[in-house]
């Protein structure tokens, strides 16, 4: 979804809301204030804007090619009916009857780690994608996350706000 504005700046649903309720803790802000700011967190239909669970899920499933572009591109923006030039490799995949399980191998999974690590995903991560590996067959433990992950933080992505 679109970031959320706020007197004029962009404000998270995720990154922002755990500030304000300690701000709110501290007295540094007021209830109202509060709720104010919450009001004008998700300012259109989609998936959290912050770099939560499903933006990470995204960008995972971008390190593996089969959504592109679909990782930053607001639900706010035409369906991709409307947009010809945007064939997610997805739609291909069931076209083709290629499942995941026969081209995720471990190497897709250490991408995906790395590329979580690199730009401050969520921890969730971890969890789901130890799970798709198991749902498929593909060995993945805690080991390999701290094997495969990235010493430093490439940068600390907080999507951008869109200008529609």
């Amino acid at each position: 979804m679109l970031n959320g504005k706020l007197q004029g700046r962009d404000i998270g649903s995720g990154t922002d809301v755990w500030r304000f309720s300690e701000n709110v803790r501290a007295g540094l802000m007021t209830q109202q204030e509060f709720s104010e700011a919450e009001s004008c967190m998700s300012r259109s239909a989609g998936h959290c804007m912050t770099m939560g669970t499903a933006r990470h899920g995204l960008h995972g499933r971008g390190a593996w090619s089969f959504s592109a572009y679909n990782s930053t591109i607001p639900r706010s923006t035409p369906p991709l009916g409307a947009r010809p030039h945007v064939r997610p490799r997805i739609v291909e995949m069931v076209r083709e009857d290629l499942k995941l399980s026969k081209i995720l191998k471990k190497e897709a999974f250490e991408n995906a780690i790395c590329v979580n690590g690199a730009i401050g995903g969520s921890t969730n991560a971890v969890i789901h994608l130890i799970a798709i590996a198991g749902r498929i067959g593909v060995p993945l433990t805690l080991d390999d996350w701290t094997a495969w992950k990235q010493d430093a933080t490439l940068v600390d992505l907080m999507p951008p706000a869109a200008s529609s």
